[in-house]
């Protein structure tokens, strides 16, 4: 991945989104990560990717109250509190 200072992404703009169409470009402020530019297939690809696994999620969630594999929130909420004690 190409990295490339904010100042030299705001002058070369033209080429960021050139740089961006074939890999994504780590934009950096100060030194520190603060964005990366990735082509729109790429972001719509991992839009679809971040939706799967949600969906995932949600089935697993709902098998398990299905097979009532649930916990009582107050009883979840106090074996926490005794494990971060």
């Amino acid at each position: 991945m190409r990295t490339m200072a904010a100042l030299e992404a705001k002058n070369r703009f033209g080429e960021l989104l050139d740089t961006a169409q074939r890999e994504p470009v780590m934009i950096e402020k100060h030194g520190r990560a603060v964005a990366v530019m990735l082509s729109a297939e790429e972001y719509k690809e991992l839009e679809a990717l971040k939706l799967a696994s949600l969906r995932s999620e949600i089935r697993k969630g709902l098998d398990d109250i299905e097979a009532g594999r649930t916990v009582d929130g107050d009883e979840a909420f106090r074996a926490l509190r005794e494990r971060l004690a």
